[in-house]
């Protein structure tokens, strides 16, 4: 894994994240940023995903799995699609803002995973550490190394991990896939206590 931010530069992505989500709800254009006053690390090209979560449930989840951008931009244009562009849910409103709780996954550059046999690919996948990515042809798809916490098992998370693709569930056992793992730096908001 690339070098770790440190909590001021986490805090600080945090904070730009909130204010991007925030604008953006509200229908105001995001300020510019001096990137020449920033972190060095913050304006490297990085890939990120922003996680927005209500309550505790799921609210967006939009990332890119390859550095485009200067992470900070990464993340700001994140925090905005997971909020306004995730077609699982409709957009956030403004007055969910205060309950949301905005979560940053920073990912390292994926990786091929080798394999011969499905039961291999299950194997070699390390579980809580491995955010994977399968492709099919033109299909893609990819769980955060945090989905782990819902699909423990190897097996059950290649299969709706499948299914999220627009694949059956068993494909992955049937027919030999693009498989890529990555790792992931993860940090979030600490909700406020009423």
């Amino acid at each position: 894994m690339q070098d770790q931010l440190n909590n001021q530069e986490r805090s600080l992505l945090l904070q730009l994240a909130r204010q991007a989500l925030e604008e953006a709800v509200n229908d105001h254009p995001l300020p510019p940023l001096d990137l020449k006053n920033l972190p060095p690390c913050l304006t490297e090209p990085g890939a990120s995903f922003v996680t927005l979560t209500r309550r505790g449930e799921l609210r967006g989840c939009i990332g890119a799995l390859e550095p485009y951008l200067p992470l900070v931009e990464d993340v700001r244009e994140h925090a905005v699609a997971a909020a306004l562009q995730d077609y699982r849910f409709p957009p956030v409103r403004p007055d969910e803002l205060s309950d949301i709780q905005i979560e940053i996954s920073r990912l390292t550059a994926p990786q091929t995973l080798s394999y011969d046999s499905p039961q291999e690919l299950l194997e070699r996948l390390c579980p809580h550490l491995d955010g994977v990515i399968l492709r099919d042809g033109l299909r893609r798809a990819t769980f955060l190394p945090q989905v782990w916490e819902k699909l423990p098992d190897a097996a059950l998370f290649l299969s709706h991990l499948c299914q999220k693709m627009g694949a059956p569930p068993d494909l992955w056992r049937v027919r030999k896939m693009d498989v890529q793992v990555y790792r992931v730096e993860e940090f979030h908001e600490e909700m406020q206590q009423p």
